[in-house]
C-alpha cells in the first residue's frame, strides 16, 4: 500500500469497469514534466513505503531542476520483465535454486515465485545454417532443438512451474517484436489498480517499446530477478533530451534511414545516461512501426530510453495488433486523465533540445563498423574506397584507375549529395566507373575466381556482399519497409534480376505475422526467387547468428585475405560481430538489402550504376524495382489486418509439436541433471541460515586484478565463442564435450562453472599485475614468487587457503552493458570488495546485489597516486558499522607496505545497505519471503 503522503489515490471509471490510479497533478511541478519524467512520478507516488520510497523523493521529482547535473537517486518499481533466452536462463536457474534454498530452510518452495509478471521469449538461439531453400526454416529450427535441448527443457519446466512466469517458445518471434505486437499493456491493470506500463529487460534493445510510450529499458539478469521479485531499481533521476520532429519523410525515404539519422544526430550530440524523448508536430506525422524503429535503436545513439507519448496512432496500433476494445478506451482514458497524451505544441521543460525536420532525411546507410556511422546512400560507393583501406594491407592487384568521367564530376561538385536523385537512372548513371573512388583513384583489387558446387564459376573481389540479411526486431517489426523489400524482389525478379551467387541471403522476420502478409500479398514466391526463404524467427544475423559463409566462399576470402561485406537491416555491425569471415558491415534498410543482394557488391554505387540486365539485355537501375510509397501503403491496407496478430498470438506460449513433445521434470523443484553442461545448479545458497551472518571487515585480501580506466562489463563478463585451450574449454573438454559443440558463452549462461572461468578472460583485458599480458591472466602469490597464471586458477588457489581478493580498477568501472555476470563472476572468483576511482551505476548496484563491497578511491587519487602496484596485502576495516544499521561513509584501507587511506563507501541506498547485509539480493529476498 501507498503511505498516499500527497493525497493522490484516486478513481478512473472507463465504461462499465472503475480502476484506482494515482493522479499526478496532485504533486506541484508536475504538469511541466516531460512525459517520461510523468512515468516515473506516478511509480514513486503509487510505490511510496516512507523508507526506501518517501514523500521527499515524489518532491523532488516534482520539483526537477531540468538543468542540474543528476544527484538524486530514487528506486524505480517496473510493472514487468521481460527477458530473451541467452540472459534469461541464468535468472530461471536462479529462481530455481532459490526454491531449494527455501525447501533446505524449512519454507514453502512455491513462496518463489515472481511478484511481477515474467516474459521470456526464445529468439538468440537460432543459427542461419541453411539458406535459399524452402526447407531451410524447417532444418534451422531442427537444428536449434538438437544443440539447445537442455536449455529448452529447462526452460519448459520453468513455464509450468512458475506462476507469472511465461515462455514464448522457439520459432515464434524476435522478443521485441512480440513485444510490441502483443505483450505489451500500455496501460497495465492489476489488484483493481490502472498505472503506466513499465518494464526492464535483459536485452538492451528493450527500448522498442518506447515507441508505444511505454518506458523501459535494459539491464543486466540481477536487476531483472531483482524486479521479478518485487525488489526497486536504483536509479538516478536523469536528465531529458527534448528532440523536437517537424515535417514529413520523403517519398524513397524509409524508417531506417530516418533512425540512422537520428543515431548519427543523438551520437553526436551524447546522450548516454539520459532520457530522450520525441515532441513536436512531426510525432504525429511518425507512424508507430517508424516510432519502434527509433526506440529499439536507443542504445546505438547511448540514451537508457527513446520514448514517444501515447496519441491517437497509438491506439490505432493496438487495435490493429489485437488488443481488447476495454484495453483501447482505458488506455487512452487514462493517458488523457494524467497529462499522458501527447499535445503536439507542447513543449515541456527539457535538459537539452535537438530538432530534426524529417523532409531533410535521405537514404542512408551505416557502417562499416558502428551504427553511428551513417553514410549517404549516394556516397556509399565513395565512402567504401576509402574505408577499405584500412581493411586491406596491400593489395595484390589494383585496377588502373579510371578516369573521372562528367559523371563523376556532377555528383561529387555540381550538386550536394543530399539533392541528388536518390536513385540512378540511365541518363546519369551509366557511365560511372565501378572501381574508382569518384576521384579517380583505384580502389583496391584482387579478384579471386571461386568454382560453386554445380560447377560454375564466378569472381569475387574486395567489397563483395557475401551476407544479405532481413533481420532483427528493429525494421522486421515495420511492414513499410518490409514490404518494400518484397516489392523489390518482385521487381528484381520481374526484369530477370536475382542475386549474385556469392550472397548468402537470409530473411529472419521478428514476428509470423510478416510472412502471413507476404503470403497474402503474393510475395513470398519473389523473395524465394531472389533467395531471401525463410530461415527462421530470431535475431541470427544481427547477433551474430549468421551461420557459415559456404564453403568455397569461405575459403576463398580466408586463403587470399578478402576485405568482404555484409549487408544487414539490423541495429549493430561491430567488427567481428556479424560473421568472422566478414571484415566491413552495413546497415542499411530491408529494401536495400534485397538491392545489395542483386548488385553483390559495395564498390557499385548502386545510385547511378545498373544492378545488371534485363531479359532483352537493357541496363536495370535502382530507380527501375523501387516501389513507388503509393504501391508499398496498398500492400500494406489491403494484406495486414487486426485477424493476423489475433491468430499468431491467440496460443503464443504453447509452441508447436517439437516443444510441446520436450520431456520435462514434474514438481516444483527441478531435478539436476548432474551430467549437463548447460544448466547447474549455482552455489549462491549453500550453507545459508536464515540469521543474516554479521559482515566482516577484510583481512590479508591479495589482488586478484589491476585494471585501468573505462573497464567495460563486456571486459569482465563471459562473451562470445568458447577457446580450448581457456579454463572454460578445458573444463567443457574434461565433461565429454567435442570442440565443434563448444557452443558460446552466452549459450551457457545457465552453467556457472563454464562461466566463473570465462570472468576476466576477454582477449583485450590489461591486468597490470601482469604486464605484458591481455586477457584472462594474474599473478597468483599462494605460489613463489607469483608466476603468471590464469585468473580462474590463481582464484581457487586463493579460495582454498582462505585468502580474500579484491579488484583495483580506475574510472567509469564496469561501463557498458549490465552484464549480470560480470557482477556474478567477480562473486564467485572470491572478490570481497572492488576500489575503483568512480563506477557505472549499474554494475555497482550489481557488485551489491552479489555481496561485493564497492569502495572509491578518495577525490582525486587512484592506485598510481597511492603508489599501489597490486602485489601488496590489504585490510579493509570499518565494515562491520552496517552491522548496527549504519552505513559508513568511509571505511580504512591499509596495506602491509604502509600505504593508507579512506575509500568512499558505495552503497548509496537503505535498499542496498540490506542487500550486502544479507550477502547479496537473492539471500535478502529469500528471507523476506520466507517470513511472510
Amino acid at each position: 500500500m501507498s503511505a498516499n503522503s500527497f493525497d493522490a489515490r484516486s478513481t478512473l471509471q472507463v465504461g462499465d469497469e472503475s480502476y484506482e490510479i494515482f493522479r499526478l497533478d496532485k504533486v506541484e511541478g508536475s504538469a511541466r514534466l516531460p512525459y517520461s519524467l510523468k512515468v516515473l512520478l506516478e511509480n514513486l507516488l503509487r510505490t511510496e513505503d516512507g523508507a526506501n520510497i518517501t514523500a521527499d523523493h515524489i518532491r523532488a521529482l516534482g520539483t526537477w531542476d531540468s538543468q542540474a547535473q543528476p544527484s538524486q537517486e530514487i528506486q524505480f518499481t517496473p510493472a514487468r520483465v521481460i527477458m530473451q533466452d541467452f540472459t534469461g536462463v541464468p535468472c530461471v536457474v536462479d529462481l530455481a535454486t532459490m526454491r531449494e534454498a527455501v525447501k533446505e530452510l524449512g519454507g514453502d518452495p512455491a513462496k518463489i515465485n515472481p511478484l511481477a509478471p515474467a516474459e521470456l521469449v526464445i529468439d538468440h538461439s537460432v543459427i542461419a545454417d541453411k539458406f535459399g531453400t524452402n526447407d531451410a526454416f524447417k532444418q534451422n529450427v531442427d537444428l536449434e532443438y538438437g544443440r539447445n535441448k537442455e536449455r529448452y527443457q529447462f526452460l519448459r519446466w520453468g513455464q509450468t512451474a512458475f506462476d507469472e512466469f511465461k515462455v514464448v517458445p522457439p520459432g515464434t518471434g524476435i522478443v521485441h517484436q512480440v513485444n510490441i505486437e502483443h505483450l505489451a499493456r500500455v496501460v497495465m491493470v492489476r489488484d483493481g489498480k490502472a498505472y503506466p506500463d513499465t518494464l526492464v529487460g535483459t536485452d538492451s534493445h528493450t527500448t522498442m517499446v518506447n515507441g508505444l510510450g511505454v518506458l523501459g529499458w535494459g539491464v543486466g539478469g540481477i536487476e531483472a530477478e531483482a524486479a521479478m521479485l518485487g525488489q526497486p531499481v536504483s536509479m538516478l533521476i536523469p536528465r531529458v533530451v527534448g528532440f523536437k520532429l517537424t515535417g514529413e519523410l520523403p517519398t524513397g525515404t524509409t524508417a531506417t534511414d530516418l533512425v540512422l539519422t537520428i543515431t548519427e544526430m543523438l551520437r553526436k550530440h551524447g546522450v548516454v545516461g539520459k532520457f530522450v524523448e520525441f515532441y513536436g508536430e512531426g510525432v504525429a506525422a511518425t507512424s508507430l512501426a517508424n516510432r519502434a524503429t527509433i526506440g529499439n535503436m536507443s542504445p546505438e545513439f547511448g540514451s537508457t530510453a527513446a520514448i514517444f507519448p501515447i496519441d491517437d496512432e497509438t491506439i490505432n496500433y493496438m487495435r490493429l495488433t489485437g488488443r481488447s476494445e476495454q484495453q483501447l478506451a482505458l488506455v487512452e482514458a487514462y493517458a488523457k486523465e494524467q497529462g499522458l497524451w501527447l499535445d503536439p505544441k507542447a513543449e515541456p521543460d527539457f535538459s537539452e533540445k535537438l530538432e530534426l525536420d524529417l523532409s531533410t532525411v535521405v537514404p542512408s546507410i551505416a557502417g562499416p563498423k558502428r551504427p553511428q556511422d551513417r553514410i549517404v546512400l549516394a556516397e556509399a560507393a565513395q565512402q567504401f574506397a576509402k574505408d577499405v583501406l584500412n581493411y586491406v594491407e596491400a593489395p595484390m592487384a589494383q585496377q588502373p584507375a579510371a578516369a573521372a568521367s562528367p559523371v563523376d564530376e556532377a555528383s561529387d561538385e555540381s550538386f550536394p549529395a543530399s539533392d541528388a536523385p536518390a536513385y540512378g537512372s540511365q541518363e546519369n548513371g551509366a557511365g560511372a566507373p565501378q572501381h574508382a573512388d569518384g576521384t579517380g583513384a583505384a580502389v583496391p583489387s584482387n579478384p579471386v575466381t571461386v568454382t560453386a558446387p554445380d560447377g560454375s564459376t564466378y569472381e569475387i573481389d574486395h567489397g563483395a556482399v557475401t551476407v544479405a540479411a532481413i533481420t532483427s526486431c528493429t525494421n522486421t517489426s515495420n511492414p513499410y519497409v518490409m514490404v518494400a523489400a518484397a516489392l523489390v524482389a518482385k521487381k528484381a525478379v520481374e526484369k530477370g534480376l536475382t542475386r549474385k551467387p556469392w550472397v548468402k541471403t537470409t530473411l529472419a522476420p521478428g514476428s509470423k505475422v510478416v510472412t502471413d502478409y507476404f503470403d497474402k500479398a503474393g510475395l513470398t514466391p519473389y523473395l524465394d526467387k531472389v533467395g531471401f526463404n525463410l530461415v527462421g524467427y530470431g535475431c541470427t544475423t544481427c547477433i551474430g547468428n549468421s551461420g557459415p559463409l559456404p564453403e568455397e566462399v569461405s575459403k576463398a576470402v580466408n586463403d587470399h585475405d578478402l576485405a568482404v561485406t555484409s549487408v544487414l537491416s539490423g541495429n549493430r555491425n561491430f567488427e567481428g560481430r556479424i560473421n568472422p569471415d566478414v571484415k566491413m558491415n552495413y546497415l542499411a534498410s530491408p529494401p536495400l538489402v534485397v538491392a545489395y543482394a542483386i548488385a553483390g557488391s559495395m564498390k557499385v554505387d548502386i545510385t547511378r550504376d545498373a544492378l545488371g540486365t534485363d531479359q532483352d539485355g537493357n541496363p536495370v537501375f535502382l530507380k527501375d524495382i523501387w516501389p513507388s510509397e503509393a504501391e508499398v501503403n496498398d500492400v500494406v491496407a489491403n494484406a495486414i489486418g487486426e485477424d493476423m496478430f489475433s491468430k499468431s498470438y491467440s496460443d503464443v506460449f504453447a509452441g508447436d509439436a517439437q516443444w510441446q513433445a520436450l520431456p520435462i521434470p514434474t514438481g516444483n523443484t527441478f531435478e539436476w541433471d548432474p551430467q549437463s553442461t548447460y544448466v547447474r545448479k549455482p552455489p549462491y545458497f549453500e550453507g545459508m541460515t536464515m540469521e543474516t551472518t554479521p559482515v566482516s571487515d577484510i583481512t590479508g585480501a591479495r589482488v586478484l586484478a589491476k585494471l585501468g580506466d573505462s573497464v567495460t562489463t563486456d571486459h569482465i563478463s563471459p562473451a562470445g565463442a568458447i577457446k580450448a585451450d581457456t579454463p572454460a574449454g578445458k573444463y567443457l573438454t574434461e565433461h565429454g564435450v567435442e570442440r565443434r559443440d563448444f557452443n558460446s558463452y552466452g549459450s551457457r549462461r545457465g552453467n556457472h562453472e563454464v562461466m566463473i572461468r570465462g570472468t576476466f578472460a576477454n582477449i583485450r583485458l590489461r591486468n597490470q599485475i601482469a604486464p605484458g599480458t591481455e586477457g584472462g591472466y594474474t599473478r597468483d602469490f599462494t605460489q613463489e614468487g607469483g608466476p603468471v597464471s590464469f585468473i580462474y586458477d590463481a582464484s581457487q588457489n586463493y579460495q582454498a587457503a582462505g585468502i580474500p581478493l579484491v579488484v583495483l580498477a580506475g574510472k567509469e568501472y564496469g561501463s557498458g552493458s549490465s552484464r549480470d555476470w560480470a557482477a556474478k563472476g567477480t562473486a564467485l572468483l572470491g572478490v570481497k570488495a572492488v576500489i575503483a576511482e568512480s563506477y557505472e551505476r549499474i554494475h555497482r548496484s550489481n557488485l551489491i546485489g552479489m555481496g561485493v563491497l564497492p569502495l572509491q578511491f578518495p577525490e582525486g587519487q587512484s592506485a598510481e597516486s597511492l603508489g599501489l602496484t597490486g602485489e601488496e596485502s590489504f585490510s579493509i576495516t570499518g565494515v562491520t558499522e552496517l552491522n548496527e544499521g549504519r552505513t559508513p561513509r568511509t571505511v580504512k584501507v591499509t596495506t602491509d607496505t604502509g600505504v593508507e587511506f579512506d575509500a568512499v563507501v558505495r552503497i548509496d541506498t537503505p535498499g542496498e545497505a540490506d542487500y550486502y547485509r544479507n550477502g547479496g539480493i537473492m539471500q535478502y529476498v529469500l528471507r523476506s519471503l520466507i517470513r511472510k
